[in-house]
């Protein structure tokens, strides 16, 4: 057997151990303290949320993709952004 042909069996074999995200507890749990700049974001205070300024729901870090820099808050959903900005306005469908 050839020495590639022995580094391509023990490729496909390696699996790396993963952890799932429940198999323990983060060192950032809780709620992140955030500082919102234009494009992108800065954690002031480790966590692993925010709370959406509308709706009061966590939104994780990872999935953060709505804010506002002159308000330094977040949102949830587009939805949640039109609501803050244009309370009066009833929502279509």
């Amino acid at each position: 057997m050839r020495h590639d042909d022995k580094r391509a069996r023990h490729a496909a074999s390696w699996r790396p151990e993963v952890l799932n995200r429940f198999d323990r507890s983060s060192p950032m749990a809780g709620e992140a303290e955030v500082k919102y700049l234009d494009g992108d974001f800065r954690v002031v205070r480790p966590g692993a949320f925010v709370r959406c300024a509308v709706t009061g729901a966590p939104i994780p870090l990872e999935e953060l993709k709505y804010w506002s820099v002159d308000l330094q808050e977040a949102y949830s959903s587009p939805e949640a952004v039109l609501q803050r900005h244009f309370p009066g306005r009833a929502a279509r469908g």
